[in-house]
Parts: C-alpha cells; sequence; structure tokens
C-alpha cells in the first residue's frame, strides 16, 4: 500500500461484467480485543461496495482483496460532506443575523441552504462518483 492510499481488506460476494461486489468489514479498534464478546462496546459493521470490474483481473467470488482509493479523495469528500455545509451555515447564520433578521428565521434560511446543498450533492451524484474511483489490489 502507498503512503497516500487508503485500503481495506475484503471479500469478493458477486463479480458481473460491469461491476464487482466487495464484502468490507469494518470494525472498532477494540474489535481485535479478547474480551469483545463480554464488553459489549465493539462493533462491526458490514459495508458492501460495487466497483467497476477490471476485464483483465484474475480474482473471482470468495477471494480476499485489498480496496484502495487515494487519500486525496477522502479529504475531498470531507470537504464536500462536513467544511462546505459548514461554512453556508455559518456565512447564512452571521449575515442574516448582523441585518437584523429574527434568530428563528435566520437558522431556518440557513439550514435552508445546506439542505439545497446537499439537494445539489445529491443531483449531481453521478458526476461526483466519476471522481471517487475505488480499485481492487489482489492480496
Amino acid at each position: 500500500m502507498a503512503k497516500d492510499d487508503v485500503s481495506h481488506i475484503g471479500k469478493i460476494i458477486e463479480i458481473t461484467p460491469e461491476f464487482t461486489t466487495v464484502e468490507i468489514i469494518s470494525s472498532s479498534a477494540c474489535a481485535s480485543c479478547h474480551a469483545k464478546g463480554l464488553c459489549g462496546v465493539s462493533e462491526e459493521k458490514v459495508k458492501v461496495i460495487s466497483l467497476p470490474t477490471d476485464p483483465y483481473a484474475s480474482y473471482s467470488t470468495g477471494d480476499e482483496v485489498e480496496v484502495v482509493m487515494k487519500k486525496s479523495m477522502g479529504l475531498k469528500a470531507v470537504w464536500i460532506s462536513y467544511v462546505i455545509p459548514l461554512f453556508i451555515l455559518m456565512i447564512l447564520i452571521l449575515s442574516l443575523s448582523s441585518v437584523t433578521v429574527h434568530e428563528l428565521y435566520a437558522g431556518l434560511i440557513a439550514l435552508g441552504g445546506v439542505a439545497l446543498y446537499y439537494l445539489l450533492i445529491y443531483l449531481f451524484r453521478n458526476r461526483l462518483s466519476k471522481d471517487f474511483v475505488f480499485y481492487i489490489k489482489e492480496k
């Protein structure tokens, strides 16, 4: 794994000509503890990712693979999903409050602005999905 990559180990559950479906089990830091069965704090989540199928790859269903994404794409996702909406929220609240709009209305308009931003993200999801590409490396 390169220094600027983020990877997870997964298992191939389905291969079609268009997509390869990989199941990743993400676990909390304490999931590897010997007392996790007694503790009840540890958690594991199963995530299923569909990736474009590489026609030249030699893996098959049930193989353990490494799903990799560039670290910069993860940072871009954080900016798109958290930082930009926070800026929109703060700019709208502060600007509307400074022009003496009632606090309730300023808050509702700011939430509406963030909701509009997320609606635009939803509408452009196909374009964004082309930017966020995972790929498979065999273990």
